[in-house]
């Protein structure tokens, strides 16, 4: 028998081997170790009864089965070919992505712990049979503790050899047994996020709830594929009818997929369903300690778990009957991965929805232009919801112009007198306040007021940022750090300044300007140890911050009943972007984020602090006007050609050398346009940022109607060239064009 095996190796097509006559043959899903060159990997049996290769002679037999039953879902590893052929990454790198660390290198489904208990009691113990300091601990903490783990121990400096010879003297017994590591629950057994509660009731649905309940029930139980767009505005309760609806298809035999955008909302949400579902909730993403990460894993393999909460790498866990996949905030770029396969949780949801005959909702306020124009041609079903729960009214909305206070105060000035007076009224009144600003820092730039030289990154086209917790400039592409400078590099001036800011600067003026106040920052730098941003959530909820700073991360999905104002800090911080997304992100993070205020009982307000106050994006994002930013938007995408009315692949070509990557960039632009005269070729030129880790980027793009016959024209004119394959990064369906 011949079989299709997926190596992980980046860009090769499955391997067929031969399975001896004498061995049953593995089943698909399997992993079976297999020769590759010299060496030996473990790969995932993809396709059983495999063509013979054109070469019958140079075939090679497997080497060995790991796994006599499917170790992945018929449907993960559907999933996952898939996503390797349409995002052109070759089915071993997708394949591979699917399975823990461990499980990688064969070994098998579960941790074992070796558990140590004193095996005699103290009275019992002669001086003579216990030899060393060592030996006596170890016995002393056992007599306090009764069992402990072997990890454990080493961590209090006794060894395994100890405990060994302990055994071997009849003192202790060592016992194997599965331990499966819980996110849930921290070192000293407490509840990380909020577990152990009773769980919740279903709470009572609005009309609009109601009417968009029973669609969305009568079409889990068509056990097909069906997309549903669940538009509703900031605390209108999509995630009630998120839980609802899963109870509904649970009761009904089924599971459930909850793909959240970013590691920052899976507390939230993760907790919410853990009150609701109990313990058959588990979560996937890579935040995780890997051990953390594997049990998990294995509980779900093992069909011990009725939903799985997780980030973009959570749509291929190995859940069994699948009836409802859920993608909160859909829009958001975070589902994009930015390494190979660099496929979107999004649109790889929906295929895997299509092959376990699922329904899938795309929940958001602010609906990404794809899924939109799916919603607006009958691909996908539209629901919308308009009001909020209790009908609370939206916030109030005010635009600042910081034209005017850039007149009066000067260019440095970070909080409008709008700002700091609704900060003030919020304080006085013992109510929370979010304020955002998209980049973090201290300084965004540090230069030399003698002759203009800026600090820039020796390894990136970009400038350093410096960070004052630190004392150090950093650059966010590549992480390379220094002290900050004394003197200038170019001419040796000791006049070195800074100007721009980012959320740490932003946390300075706040703790200065209200120093009563308990202020929080979460962003990249502040969120770093673990646990990090679920404690800051959970002091916000407890009431114990009364002003949280943030980037992005704290724009989305999150519910502040008490937060009354949102503060928005360069709104238009990302519209300068050589990005044709660059309005449609910025609409989605402020009408998100001002979503965040007067989601309790209390009205709310935002203050939109920006220098472009007549942009359509800004104005649709005050008013809360999703329609309006789409017509427009829509507009735009048609009259330039781009996605979602055309497809797209970015090519981004790197070398050493400048002229290098242009000439690569040059020759690759004319082998795909001999194989795709009804496509557009255009470029190359230089990349956005045009050095990134040494290597300077050339940027090729491809519109077109056919995304198949794009792909394959790529992947052609690479295969004509073999010695750039691993230079060149092909991104179908890009995100992010810089």
């Amino acid at each position: 028998m011949l079989i299709g095996v997926a190596v992980p190796v980046p860009g090769l097509g499955l391997l067929t081997y031969s399975v001896p006559d004498e061995v049953a043959p593995p089943p698909k899903g399997a992993r079976v170790s297999v020769p590759l060159g010299t060496r030996t990997v473990v790969g995932v049996v993809a396709v059983l009864d495999a063509a013979a290769p054109a070469d019958a002679t140079k075939l090679r037999p497997i080497s060995s089965i790991i796994d006599a039953t499917p170790f992945l879902p018929s449907t993960v590893v559907d999933v996952a070919m898939w996503t390797g052929d349409y995002y052109a990454a070759g089915p071993g790198e997708a394949l591979t992505m699917t399975l823990p660390p461990a499980a990688r290198r064969g070994e098998s489904d579960a941790f074992r712990m070796i558990t140590v208990a004193s095996n005699v009691a103290a009275s019992n113990v002669q001086r003579s049979e216990v030899r060393g300091a060592k030996q006596k601990a170890a016995l002393e903490i056992l007599r306090e503790r009764g069992t402990l783990d072997l990890r454990t121990l080493d961590g209090l400096g006794i060894s395994r050899a100890t405990m060994q010879s302990l055994e071997r003297a009849g003192l202790v017994r060592l016992t194997e047994e599965i331990a499966e590591r819980d996110p849930f629950i921290g070192a000293a057994g407490e509840d990380r996020w909020a577990v152990g509660q009773a769980p919740e009731l279903d709470r009572a649905l609005t009309a609009e709830q109601t009417d968009a309940f029973a669609k969305l029930a009568a079409w889990s139980e068509e056990r097909r594929f069906r997309g549903v767009l669940l538009q509703g505005v900031t605390g209108s309760g999509k995630t009630e009818l998120y839980l609802q609806l899963a109870r509904r298809v649970i009761s009904h035999g089924r599971r459930v997929l909850m793909l959240v955008p970013e590691i920052a909302l899976t507390p939230a949400v993760a907790g919410t369903f853990r009150a609701r579902f109990g313990e058959r909730v588990a979560i996937q993403h890579s935040g995780l300690a890997s051990g953390e990460r594997h049990d998990q894993w294995h509980r779900i393999r093992r069909g011990q778990i009725d939903i799985v909460v997780g980030t973009r790498s959570a749509v291929f866990a190995p859940l069994e009957s699948v009836g409802l996949i859920v993608v909160d905030e859909e829009h958001d770029g975070s589902y994009k991965q930015d390494e190979s396969p660099r496929y979107n949780g999004r649109d790889v949801a929906a295929v895997r929805a299509q092959k376990e005959g699922a329904l899938i909702v795309f929940g958001t306020a602010t609906p990404s232009m794809e899924t939109a124009v799916n919603a607006e041609t009958g691909r996908y079903e539209k629901l919308r919801l308009t009001r909020r729960i209790f009908d609370r009214p939206m916030a109030a909305v005010r635009v600042v112009d910081m034209r005017t206070e850039y007149a009066e105060f000067g260019a440095d000035v970070i909080l409008s007198r709008t700002l700091i007076e609704a900060l003030t009224d919020r304080l006085a009144k013992k109510e929370q306040s979010v304020v955002l600003l998209n980049r973090r820092g201290f300084s965004t730039v540090v230069f030399c007021r003698q002759c203009g030289t800026s600090a820039d990154c020796p390894h990136c086209s970009v400038t350093l940022t410096y960070h004052r917790a630190s004392k150090r400039v950093r650059c966010h592409y590549c992480n390379y750090a220094a002290s900050l400078p004394k003197v200038c590099a170019a001419c040796g001036g000791e006049f070195i300044e800074q100007s721009g800011f980012g959320t740490e600067q932003l946390e300075h003026v706040l703790r200065e300007r209200f120093p009563e106040a308990r202020v929080a920052r979460v962003d990249r730098d502040t969120i770093r140890k673990k646990g990090a941003i679920a404690a800051v959530l959970k002091d916000v909820s407890a009431g114990k911050i009364d002003i949280l700073i943030g980037t992005q991360m704290i724009a989305k999905g999150h519910d502040f009943p008490e937060v009354t104002l949102v503060g928005v800090v360069s709104a238009d911080v990302g519209l300068g972007l050589a990005d044709f997304r660059a309005s449609e992100r910025t609409f989605q993070l402020l009408t998100q984020v001002v979503g965040r205020a007067g989601r309790g009982d209390k009205p709310g307000e935002a203050l939109i602090q920006t220098i472009h106050p007549d942009h359509y994006s800004i104005r649709a994002a005050a008013g809360q006007d999703y329609d309006t930013f789409y017509k427009q938007e829509r507009e735009f995408r048609e009259r330039m050609l781009y996605p979602p009315m055309v497809a797209m692949i970015s090519l981004v070509i790197k070398n050493r050398s400048a002229d290098a990557a242009m000439r690569d960039g040059a020759d690759l632009a004319r082998r795909i346009r001999a194989r795709l005269p009804d496509g557009k070729v255009l470029g190359p030129a230089p990349a956005p940022i045009a050095k990134i880790k040494d290597e300077h980027r050339v940027h090729l793009f491809l519109k077109g109607k056919h995304r198949t016959a794009m792909r394959m024209a790529v992947l052609a004119a690479l295969a004509d060239r073999p010695e750039i394959r691993r230079r060149v990064t092909v991104d179908v369906d890009p995100v992010n064009v810089l």
